[in-house]
């Protein structure tokens, strides 16, 4: 994974996912976005909730990684999308996964699926020794 960042209209932001420290700079980071693409306050804080949970479980379960902050432009709407992968065990039961209550480790079990209820689109590409990549987009105006 390299780190690399684009500052121009459409920008792309890569932050590294490698120690503790890296989950609050990707909170400030996903934040900083949200409010520069034009989020309410509501809308900043459903997406720096689900990325944060998403960010956490690739540093604990999946070793660190990588997550990829994308400015989506006009046509057809302004959003962000984040990317957030890791090299890890992946997820063996991706489905079991997104269900309220499963849990591999000590929490309660609602990271997956309460991160895909907070935002308007989620991909999870995952499998057993494959890694854990997950797609989400908010879009800007949607409630």
């Amino acid at each position: 994974m390299t780190d690399r960042e684009v500052t121009t209209a459409g920008q792309v932001r890569s932050l590294p996912i490698r120690a503790e420290d890296d989950l609050l700079a990707a909170r400030h980071a996903v934040r900083a976005a949200a409010l520069e693409a034009g989020f309410g306050l509501v809308a900043q804080t459903k997406l720096v909730t689900a990325a944060s949970e998403l960010v956490r479980n690739c540093y604990v379960h999946g070793g660190g990684g990588e997550l990829v902050i994308e400015h989506l432009v006009p046509p057809p709407r302004a959003g962000l999308r984040l990317t957030i992968s890791d090299d890890g065990p992946g997820i063996a039961d991706p489905d079991a996964a997104l269900v309220d209550g499963y849990s591999t480790g000590p929490g309660l079990g609602h990271g997956l699926g309460g991160a895909k209820r907070l935002v308007d689109e989620f991909h999870l590409e995952t499998g057993p020794g494959r890694g854990t990549t997950v797609v989400i987009t908010r879009w800007v105006g949607d409630h």
